[in-house]
């Protein structure tokens, strides 16, 4: 039988220095949260779960009744255990603080409950996504400066995939390995090693409806994308987008791709759509370690300095020689 990912944790954390069994009972809890969430997912109306809450997130945006029953349910299956000492949610304004009752850890970690849950109501694929961070030394009271770290110190990003069958992805800067849920025994098992992004696709996925509000470089590259061998490109391209970013990445690591929410004049106070603490760092960091690329278009998103908890930042990921052509066009070539 295939690993258990509890056992390709705890062989994973040989890799990680001054690492203790904190981790991998970190990692333990996130895997409980995200099977829970899986459940709820999958029940559905069945539980009257589905629909929206009537009520927004910081972020402004209608929140689905799911949003707030798996953000709950990640805390709590988090916060109780001692090995963090804080969390940081999309759905939630500020740090959320360990219970005082609780041991605190030398962890944190930032989160996003449900990605793509404007899908729910239509059955199509959604996802949790997560990034573990290094608390500061001496620090036991973590605030959002102790949370606003580059990509580059994340220990471990993950998401885990709710669609046809359920899968956990996940890095500890060693490679990027998937595990599926085997609902009978109750755990993820190893089914797809040392995933790797394809340096070639004929795939890219962006929201047309924003084409009007984006720079010229990524006007470019899309149109080229358009017309394909008609315009000077090699091979005709496929377009995709499902509007979830878990499904979409998953695509890309599966069978390579080009995956884009570009910066846009849509609206001039937002930088970009997607959270670089929630959602753009720890999906950069398995692109770029499933052998892909990450960048805003013009600076690589895993080194940028984090402003803000709920930063907005462009992104442009996935197959390494067409984020790279992007890239070549921002600076003008």
């Amino acid at each position: 039988m295939s690993k258990s990912l509890i056992q390709f944790i705890i062989e994973e954390q040989r890799h990680i220095p001054n690492a203790s069994g904190d981790f991998t009972g970190l990692l333990s809890d996130v895997v409980s949260a995200c099977k829970q969430i899986a459940h709820d997912v999958n029940k559905g109306a069945l539980i009257g779960v589905l629909g929206s809450a009537g009520s927004e997130n910081v972020q402004g945006e209608t929140q689905k009744k799911l949003d707030i029953i798996t953000n709950e349910v990640f805390i709590k299956a988090n916060e109780w255990s001692g090995h963090l000492a804080g969390m940081a949610s999309e759905e939630m304004d500020d740090v959320y603080e360990i219970p005082k009752k609780y041991p605190r850890g030398k962890y944190l970690i930032t989160f996003d409950p449900l990605d793509g849950s404007s899908n729910i109501d239509v059955n199509i694929s959604v996802g949790t996504i997560f990034s573990i961070l290094r608390c500061p030394e001496g620090v036991t009271d973590p605030k959002a400066a102790d949370f606003l770290q580059p990509g580059t110190k994340q220990v471990c990003a993950g998401y885990a995939l709710y669609g046809p069958n359920t899968m956990m992805v996940i890095t500890t800067g060693h490679g990027v390995n998937g595990f599926t849920l085997d609902r009978d025994v109750g755990d993820f098992f190893l089914t797809h090693p040392n995933m790797q992004v394809p340096a070639d696709t004929n795939e890219f996925a962006i929201n047309m409806s924003n084409q009007r509000y984006w720079e010229k470089p990524v006007q470019r590259y899309v149109e080229e994308c358009v017309k394909g061998q008609d315009g000077g490109r090699e091979k005709n391209f496929n377009m995709r987008w499902v509007a979830s970013m878990v499904a979409e990445v998953h695509r890309i690591l599966t069978r390579g791709g080009i995956f884009m929410y570009p910066f846009d004049t849509k609206d001039p106070a937002k930088a970009g759509k997607l959270r670089i603490m929630y959602e753009a760092n720890p999906m950069s960091f398995i692109v770029e370690q499933a052998g892909g690329m990450s960048s805003t278009g013009r600076e690589r998103i895993m080194e940028l300095q984090p402003q803000g908890l709920h930063q907005r930042v462009p992104v442009i990921l996935g197959s390494k020689n067409e984020v790279e052509r992007v890239v070549s066009y921002h600076k003008g070539a």
